[in-house]
């Protein structure tokens, strides 16, 4: 494990714990390679150090940092080893998780120390005066063998308001044993900005220490919480890739590091980087296994999208009036989304972002305006289905549907067997290129059936569909009606393996609304790579 370079200077801390900190969050469990692929990712990103886990407290995590040093160069990062202060009683030198945190060949190692005295008495049965003797020792002792220090003052903002002059003798006693930052950790993620301020001022002020704020999410408050907490002199922000974490999780990295270079213009990054920001978070959700949040700040594919009229009407004059930064800053996009609410603004740029050419031509911006209310109205949702819009457009701009096949008929069979198995088998007649193609196939479920059906019949005329695969599935109830008789709406996301795109149908049962996305999935697919249609 080596580490070629550092992302910025020493006076600004980026630190990372997605590895650590980020795993512990509910559905997160990463192997050994996730967690390398992680750290790849983030040194890419840069930031200044990563924590990597608590090597010898699980063999996870062990394995982790004797790989580490095999398999990663770092660019920019370095690597982080956590563990706690020597056990109370004993002796840096001789305590068994501190020889592991040594062994881990970590160059920095971050310890987590008790700042609150109840938490010292009845979850250490310690003294106070020996808390800080272990503190002390620790941190002498790591230092004596070669090793940067940072401590963390575990619930140093429960423990300030319980006992003010004990949290910041638990903060003098660490950076005068040699620790470079000592963090204030909300570890019950309770505090508000204007109190994190005002603690964050005080101890700098009253300890000369330099700090670090690790921020944990329950109050919603996180990111604004580290941010509140570099207004008054922190320099040192501890974050998670996408704000995973224990409960609600911890501050996030991406709205943290975003601020800091748009807003408040430190550079924290290296050059160029930012701009790799949605991929990164993208790219880490990927590995975690969890659906990438739309409506995250900055990265979220949402964060610059457009839905009001108004806002539309707005944009086309100056994508700033209604945007705070340009999207293009951090790698993300500005979408507009067409609903009822839109109106000419909305579908002109629409069809823009589609690379469809509408001109001046009023009257047709017009019908498709209408068009998508209308289509709206009766339960159709084009915000959420893209490819199901730039069908409905360009029918509109060239005067008739794309069509590469003609539907005669379609049928889907659920059979429930007396041994208790079940059965979907699912019939389809169509014309493609003239030919009237019947087509049977079996599925897991009826419109499993039928997607099978229609690949079976269409692939031998257009073998470029043996790419596609149905990503994803999702049926809503729609209001108005209850129970089986109510309308249904299908989205249904198709990929290539080179992108991913969605389509919408709406019917009175669900094999007949997935029906008509399957239609429309398959056309926009053959419309991506490039035939013409026949139909």
């Amino acid at each position: 494990m080596t580490t070629k370079a550092t992302a910025t200077d020493d006076s600004f801390h980026v630190f990372d714990t997605t590895l650590r900190d980020g795993a512990q969050r509910e559905g997160i469990n990463l192997t050994v390679a996730d967690k390398l692929t992680i750290a790849r990712h983030l040194d890419t990103f840069g930031v200044g150090y990563i924590e990597g886990g608590w090597p010898g407290a699980n063999p996870r995590d062990t394995e982790f940092f004797a790989r580490a040093q095999q398999e990663i160069t770092f660019e920019n990062a370095q690597l982080v080893a956590f563990g706690a202060t020597r056990r109370a009683g004993g002796s840096a030198a001789d305590d068994p998780q501190v020889k592991a945190l040594l062994k881990s060949g970590a160059p920095v190692i971050t310890l987590v120390a008790k700042a609150h005295d109840r938490h010292v008495e009845l979850a250490l049965r310690t003294t106070l005066e020996e808390n800080l003797e272990m503190v002390r020792d620790t941190v002498s002792h790591l230092r004596e063998q070669g090793r940067r220090v940072f401590v963390d003052c575990e619930h140093f903002f429960d423990g300030y308001r319980a006992n003010a002059a004990y949290a910041k003798s638990v903060v003098r006693t660490a950076y005068e044993a040699g620790a470079e930052v000592v963090i204030l950790c909300d570890t019950n993620g309770g505090m508000l900005p204007a109190q994190v301020q005002a603690v964050v001022s005080t101890v700098v002020a009253d300890t000369g220490a330099r700090l670090g704020i690790h921020a944990q999410d329950d109050t919603g408050c996180a990111v604004a919480n580290t941010l509140a907490a570099v207004d008054a002199g922190a320099t040192h922000v501890q974050c998670t890739a996408n704000g995973y974490g224990e409960r609600v999780g911890n501050a996030n990295l991406f709205p943290v590091v975003a601020a800091l270079e748009l807003k408040y213009g430190m550079k924290v990054l290296p050059e160029g980087a930012l701009a790799e920001m949605t991929r990164i978070s993208h790219a880490i959700a990927e590995v975690v296994n969890l659906t990438p949040s739309t409506h995250q700040p900055y990265v979220g594919v949402s964060a610059f999208a457009h839905k009001a009229g108004l806002h539309a009407s707005a944009i086309k004059v100056d994508p700033d009036l209604y945007q705070h930064i340009d999207p293009e800053l951090v790698g993300n996009t500005m979408r507009m989304l067409v609903s009822d609410m839109a109106g000419r603004a909305s579908i002109e740029l629409k069809g823009r972002e589609l690379g469809i050419d509408l001109g001046d031509d009023r009257a047709l911006v017009g019908r498709v305006v209408e068009r998508v209310k209308e289509r709206e109205l009766q339960g159709y949702t084009y915000e959420a289905a893209d490819a199901s819009f730039e069908l409905l457009l360009r029918g509109e701009v060239e005067g008739r549907a794309r069509r590469y096949f003609r539907t005669e008929s379609w049928r889907a069979i659920a059979e429930n067997r007396p041994d208790g198995t079940h059965a979907n088998e699912a019939t389809v007649k169509l014309w493609a290129k003239g030919e009237r193609i019947v087509a049977t196939a079996e599925g897991n479920g009826p419109v499993n059936a039928l997607d099978r059906a229609l690949r079976v019949a269409l692939e031998r005329i257009y073998p470029q569909l043996a790419k596609l695969e149905l990503v994803d599935y999702k049926v809503r109830i729609l209001e108005g009606r209850t129970g089986t008789e109510s309308t249904t709406r299908v989205l249904i996301t198709t990929g290539d393996g080179t992108g991913d795109w969605a389509t919408v149908g709406v019917a009175e049962n669900v094999i007949a609304a997935s029906w008509q996305a399957l239609e429309d999935a398959y056309t926009y697919g053959l419309l991506r790579a490039g035939i013409e249609p026949t139909e």
